[in-house]
């Protein structure tokens, strides 16, 4: 493993004028952001209604007839003289923070801003048949009140289906149903020749549905996913335990124990619905597990429902943080407004666009208009205001096996010291195809911690702040750190998430994750040639011509070639 490398003093960093406009940024966003930003809500409300007081039938066929637009567009592209197939979607909407610069060269674009329905709740299947514009948001308005949800719920509003789908996405109830793409039934599929293929995990296109995770959007078009559906009832009922510890390993091996020891011992009445931790320094941390609880219970117990959804509340993460002093406490939050807890604070994000937003005064003034939308900021942010976060900012979610998140922790720390850090168990599945992201070679044998016959238990830890260094005024190398963190994964069998900024090299890309189903896919569905890889597309920096052409004559992605693949 990687040793981490920093100085024992760092030398202090002069402030230069990006620095003030950074730090004076809160005045764009409360006199502009914030207004637009409630405006663009209630317009997408306003949307969202409209399209739910339609018939399912009505959308259904509306959905076709947008498909055949889609085709039609396919068809017109001549790939001899036009560039590569992508959306239309601007570079701003994307909720990462990854500069999405193939955008700003040459591109054929194919306008999918009309997929944006749930076009069915199929109770009987018990799944929800989206488009891929769909928001986590508008899912839980229409699935919360029946009693159901999907079985992955990531935190934020605005994520979408289809960046989950191609990117990544996971939640507190993880370490049961694994990423978001693990609870897809059937995605609906349009290949660059204009053919519609429905692929599911046992039919014909079984290869192609295993590849399209993390793909980016490479394969085809994605115009429709059927997602699992789940039962729930109308509260969480959330246990928070505060954990202290000599330094971070010990942290680590309580937030291990607060999940897995009902798994080991098959006790599976007892295992949580949802499991969270946030690691605020080096020794100290809340964990939190949650049960599904119906309204009579919390009812029964009226003192301790605790509805966090309204715009005067703490931000949650600082109201888990009260754990520390109040001691280990329960609470009853609606069930909808637990899944987008961090939704109005954007996990811890907003305190350093709004360094005042989690005081009172401000939170009941304002706080209604929270949180500013993603692309808003994104397309309020001048170039340097960009480069800058890239370097003094870390936006990171690392996915490592659950028995390396001790070793981690104390990697960060050294490397980063960015907190607090969320950490969130997953499983990984070992699936009949090796997929990009795959569990370590003989876990089944070794039966660790939470782990499986059929399933590997990783962690997500997000690290989402300014490092230490950076708070303090001091030198920090944010591209090295990150060159570094990469390398650590690497050597781990561990991932970083494809939204952030990345240093790897496209030979280092393919170290990291598995592409061998990917290529042949790429082949088999003609992907090569009218779409850009996935490599391309994660790739930092901005795209030149050269690079363009060499992507649209690519016929294999040589790179890949070159790597010994290691084997199952």
């Amino acid at each position: 493993m990687s040793n981490p490398v920093t100085p024992s003093v760092r030398s202090k960093r002069k402030k230069v004028w990006v620095d003030y406009l950074v730090e004076f940024r809160w005045i764009l966003v409360v006199f502009i952001v914030l207004p637009m930003s409630l405006t663009l809500y209630i317009l997408d409300y306003l949307k969202e209604l409209k399209s739910h007081l339609k018939s399912y039938k009505q959308r259904q066929l509306e959905h076709d007839e947008n498909i055949l637009k889609v085709i039609k567009r396919l068809k017109k592209r001549n790939p001899l003289k036009d560039s590569l197939i992508c959306t239309a979607r601007k570079p701003a909407v994307t909720v990462g923070m990854r500069n999405v610069d193939y955008k700003r060269a040459r591109r054929y674009e194919v306008d999918l801003s009309a997929f944006c329905n749930i076009l069915e709740i199929d109770q009987n299947r018990m799944v929800a048949k989206c488009e891929p514009l769909v928001k986590m948001g508008q899912i839980t308005r229409v699935t919360v009140p029946m009693n159901l949800a999907l079985a992955v719920v990531p935190e934020l509003d605005d994520l979408t289906v289809g960046g989950l789908i191609n990117g990544s996405g996971l939640e507190g109830s993880s370490h049961l149903y694994g990423m978001f793409t693990d609870t897809i039934v059937a995605y609906e599929l349009i290949l660059a020749d204009g053919r519609i293929v429905r692929a599911t995990k046992d039919n014909e296109y079984a290869d192609l549905f295993f590849a399209i995770p993390w793909s980016q959007g490479t394969l085809g078009l994605l115009s429709c996913a059927e997602i699992k559906l789940i039962h729930i009832k109308e509260y969480m009922k959330l246990t928070y335990k505060p954990v202290k510890g000599n330094n971070i390993k010990d942290l680590a091996k309580r937030y291990t124990d607060s999940f897995t020891l009902e798994f080991d011992n098959h006790d599976y009445d007892k295992v949580p619905d949802f499991v969270e931790t946030l690691v605020y320094n080096r020794c100290e941390a809340v964990c939190m597990t949650g049960k599904y609880a119906s309204k009579e219970e919390a009812n029964r117990n009226w003192d301790k429902v605790n509805s966090i959804g309204w715009w005067f509340k703490p931000w949650f993460y600082q109201h888990a943080k009260s754990a520390l002093k109040r001691g280990e406490f329960v609470e009853y939050i609606p069930s909808r407004e637990y899944y987008h807890r961090h939704t109005r604070s954007y996990f811890w994000e907003a305190k350093l666009i709004l360094p005042f937003a989690d005081q009172w005064w401000f939170r009941f003034l304002l706080g209604w208009m929270m949180p500013p939308k993603i692309p808003l900021l994104k397309a309020t942010q001048f170039e340097s205001v960009r480069n800058y976060y890239h370097d003094m900012h870390v936006l990171q979610d690392l996915l490592v096996p659950l028995h390396k998140v001790p070793d981690a922790l104390e990697w960060a720390h050294h490397e980063m010291e960015v907190y607090p850090i969320w950490l969130c168990p997953h499983r990984l599945y070992k699936h009949p195809y090796k997929t990009m992201l795959y569990p370590e070679p003989g876990f089944e044998q070794e039966r660790r911690q939470g782990d499986t016959s059929y399933a590997q238990m990783y962690t997500d830890i997000g690290l989402y702040y300014s490092p230490g260094p950076v708070l303090r005024g001091e030198v920090f190398d944010g591209s090295g750190a990150v060159h570094r963190m990469e390398q650590w994964l690497i050597e781990n069998h561990g991932y970083e998430t494809q939204y952030a900024v990345s240093e790897l090299s496209e030979k280092d890309f393919w170290k990291m994750f598995n592409g061998e189903l990917y290529e042949k896919c790429r082949r088999k569905y003609r992907a090569v040639g009218n779409f850009m890889s996935v490599y391309y597309k994660c790739k930092k920096g901005r795209k030149t011509e050269k690079e363009i052409e060499e992507a649209e004559n690519a016929k294999y992605e040589n790179a890949y070639a070159e790597l010994e693949q290691p084997t199952d």
